[in-house]
């Protein structure tokens, strides 16, 4: 009688036989060590399981495991990926995000804005400048990485913001009505959602101090002109840009129907540029934070929100 045969891919150290599961590929073992991760069931500090114990829970051999452990410690999930001892879980972890580069497409400023903010919010820092026609976009955005601030999950020291709105003492490019009639009653809607939603930004930011200690300030200055694009600098390592493309359009506003121009803003696809995508993001940052600082140190004035 035959002995069995036993294929040694499927065979232990010991010579018995491995039980056969599917082979997992590296980015396989990747998502799901990934998923471990933002659960919590691999918490930040922790040591990973080795590389050995790795491969033969998968069914792999170890360079599938290192393939894997590198492509987390890429994402910054994992440090010391190494031959020898095992990695470990990084102390700080941001919140999943769209991968960033000149291959990503642009997104709806609502799809792409929100995760993004929600990894900033990762840094024991967190610096946001940003210029845009009001603070709708950014206010919902924010509405992530404060729920994971109220549940533990994100532990900022402090959150510094500056936001540069239109004065209301300009007559804006848009929204503008198409009969210059309606120009006043679409200057008041707009003043009131950019006061409106300037004040519960700075409401939900500020009550952080007293519900966990953070350390936050807030700044508002008046631009005198209407910014044809919007813009988010993140912790001086990303920009997002959009450009407000004006449309002829019909509002509901005071109970009567008006013909204006305008833009859509949270739907303005948004451009991502980061520091680390390479030298030609790195430089878009820069002189991104370098144009916004300018404004804020010249031409733009005190703002003052009022309800």
């Amino acid at each position: 009688m035959y002995g069995s045969f036993v294929d040694p891919e499927h065979a232990s150290a010991s010579g018995r036989p491995r039980p056969q599961r599917p082979r997992s590929s590296h980015r396989e073992i990747a998502d799901e060590l990934r998923s471990r991760i933002r659960s919590g069931e691999l918490r930040p500090g922790q040591r990973m399981p080795t590389q050995a114990k790795l491969a033969d829970e998968f069914g792999v051999e170890r360079g599938a495991v290192r393939q894997a452990l590198r492509i987390l410690q890429s994402e910054h999930l994992l440090t010391d990926v190494s031959k020898g001892s095992p990695a470990t879980v990084a102390a700080a972890q941001a919140p999943a995000r769209p991968p960033a580069g000149p291959a990503v497409p642009p997104q709806p400023t609502m799809v792409a804005l929100a995760p993004r903010i929600a990894a900033a919010f990762a840094a024991r820092h967190v610096r946001i400048d940003a210029l845009c026609l009001t603070a709708v976009s950014l206010t919902m955005a924010i509405g992530e990485p404060l729920r994971q601030i109220h549940a533990g999950r994100l532990e900022p020291a402090k959150i510094d913001l500056r936001l540069l709105l239109p004065s209301r003492d300009i007559d804006l490019a848009f929204p503008t009505p198409v009969d210059a009639d309606d120009g006043g009653l679409l200057h008041r809607r707009w003043l009131a959602q950019r006061n409106a939603q300037g004040l519960v930004l700075r409401q939900n930011l500020l009550a952080l101090y007293a519900t966990h200690g953070i350390d936050v300030r807030i700044s508002f200055r008046a631009l005198p002109f209407t910014p044809p694009v919007k813009l988010y600098l993140l912790n001086g390592a990303e920009a997002l840009f959009a450009y407000y493309t004006l449309g002829r359009r019909e509002r509901e506003i005071g109970h009567e129907h008006v013909e204006l121009y305008d833009a859509d803003g949270t739907r303005s696809p948004l451009f991502a540029f980061e520091r680390r995508a390479g030298r030609r993001d790195a430089a878009f940052v820069d002189q991104s934070g370098l144009w916004f600082d300018a404004l804020w140190e010249t031409i733009s004035s005190e703002l003052v929100l009022t309800s």
